[in-house]
């Protein structure tokens, strides 16, 4: 890196050479990890693992309180669904 108490005009170049190839090197690491942080297949595996968290725990037992909310969830909106398709007619 850079020392602080040279000034630029003072710096060799083989100095500012390497400075910048450090700076490279570091940009395209951060390049590297953002694509693959943007990839669709990353992104679709976090999500499917945060899905799969809400309902089941670390050990792999699923956690029934958030099965049965989400349950009584699609049942209720069926039943809705179902109430006002009779109604409506």
């Amino acid at each position: 890196m850079a020392q602080s108490d040279q000034k630029p005009q003072d710096r060799a170049p083989s100095s500012i050479e390497r400075d910048m190839e450090a700076t490279r090197e570091r940009l395209a690491e951060t390049i590297d990890q953002l694509v693959h942080r943007a990839s669709p297949k990353t992104i679709a595996r976090r999500e499917v693992a945060t899905v799969k968290a809400y309902f089941v725990d670390a050990h792999g037992n699923p956690r029934t309180d958030n099965i049965l909310k989400v349950a009584g969830g699609v049942v209720g909106f069926a039943v809705f669904v179902v109430v006002v398709r009779r109604l409506t007619r």
